[in-house]
């Protein structure tokens, strides 16, 4: 794609089903953005890949340095790793990650909103009665939006 550096190491990219694979798996991941003043600013947030729309989401406050630096910039990237495999010494590491470049649109349907709150909840509390609970206490409140991917890479890493 144009504007996107080929990966230097080629023989160890993933496939376009690997990355889907990672990134549906992943519960964390740094969202990068442009701060304040043009600094790079980065925060760990629980995804939601959408396997339907290929979007990666997210929730938040809609108040913020998070949320007025991409009202300001939509350009982000998003990082994640899998959870890797240690060898028997406990010291060589093989892991998975993927960086998904883009741009970030907030979802201002309160339905959709509440649907992918729902969805990413569900990652990681099995309790629907807490998970409606939550939704009805705050969310209102809350801002959903959606990296929409325009590049994916993602390699396989061994350290030693």
């Amino acid at each position: 794609m144009k504007g996107f550096r080929e990966m230097r190491r080629a023989k160890q990219a993933l496939s376009p089903e690997e990355c889907r694979a990672v990134l549906k798996a992943a519960k964390r991941g740094v969202l990068s953005m442009i701060g304040d003043g043009g600094c790079p600013y980065g925060l760990y947030l629980n995804p939601h890949y959408g396997e339907s729309d290929g979007r990666i989401y997210f929730h938040g406050s809609r108040i913020g340095h998070k949320v007025e630096s991409l009202r300001k910039d939509p350009r982000a990237s998003f990082t994640v790793i899998d959870e890797g495999v240690k060898d028997e010494d406990g010291w060589a590491y093989t892991f998975r990650s993927v960086v998904v470049f883009g741009h970030v649109e907030f979802v201002d349907d309160p339905e959709a909103a509440i649907r992918i709150c729902r969805a990413l909840a569900q990652r990681f509390n099995p309790n629907a009665a807490d998970i409606e609970e939550e939704i009805r206490r705050a969310g209102a409140a809350v801002q959903v939006f959606a990296l929409v991917p325009e590049h994916i890479t993602g390699k396989r890493v061994h350290e030693a």
